[in-house]
């Protein structure tokens, strides 16, 4: 059989590189992207290579639809079609609604929902010719319930939840399974902004007492790739039973 291939946005680092880890680890061909720390992707391609797999690593926005393309166009000429897509970059903008600038709109609205339009609209073409394919994106709890100063990430994450439902319905037929993981605090370093006080009272609202860990977060983006050919259209919480 030809080795699957997968390609992780947002790879560089915290979950998105534990996941495309993941996929090394199981023979996949890997495909890697990030919009800014090259030298970081550059290390996570080591790392990957270092379980005797082919990696491609990409350094360009999957928010832009040109660069994206292109981005495909390597990957389709080194590896073929894509098997497994994980739509995991994104960004966060803490503060309120009211001191948020239209430019910081557009950034994050972009980078977290674009992305994830750009990457699928690029991928289920083969996928459906194939009727085999998995798409998994990396959604959080407050796409669910909202979070206070945190507006604009809620609502590109909220509309990740929707966007992943509605595909999923759409792609059944072709047998490409849809779903989307709602995170709660992980321990990566989009969290590590918060002091030290404001971490431990978070930690205390959560029933399993302790932040996730990115691994956790890839073992659950592996099993929804590998298995569960049922499971599709589904916001999965995981999130130590915080919310």
């Amino acid at each position: 059989m030809a080795k699957k291939t997968v390609l992780v946005t947002g790879a560089s680092r915290g979950i998105g590189k534990a996941a495309a880890v993941k996929f090394a680890k199981k023979g996949y061909n890997v495909v890697i992207n990030c919009v800014h720390n090259e030298d970081r992707l550059m290390q996570a391609k080591k790392d990957i290579e270092s379980f005797q797999t082919s990696c491609m690593a990409f350094v360009g926005d999957v928010g832009d639809w040109d660069t994206c393309a292109s981005m495909f166009q390597a990957v389709k000429k080194q590896f073929g079609s894509i098997d497994v897509l994980v739509n995991n970059a994104g960004i966060s903008y803490i503060g309120l609604l009211q001191d948020m600038s239209s430019a910081d709109w557009d950034r994050i609205v972009k980078t977290n929902l674009t992305s994830v339009f750009n990457c699928c609209r690029l991928a289920v073409p083969d996928m459906v010719a194939a009727k085999s394919g998995k798409i998994i994106n990396i959604s959080s709890v407050w796409g669910v319930t909202g979070a206070s100063c945190e507006v604009a990430y809620s609502a590109t994450k909220g509309g990740i939840n929707a966007f992943s439902k509605a595909l999923a319905k759409e792609l059944a037929p072709s047998n490409i399974q849809v779903n989307a993981i709602a995170c709660g605090a992980i321990d990566t370093e989009m969290n590590r902004w918060m002091e030290e006080d404001d971490l431990i009272s978070l930690v205390e609202e959560i029933p399993a007492g302790r932040l996730g860990k990115a691994e956790e977060v890839a073992d659950l983006i592996y099993h929804l790739a590998y298995k569960s050919n049922y499971l599709t259209g589904q916001v999965i919480g995981l999130d130590g039973g915080w919310i």
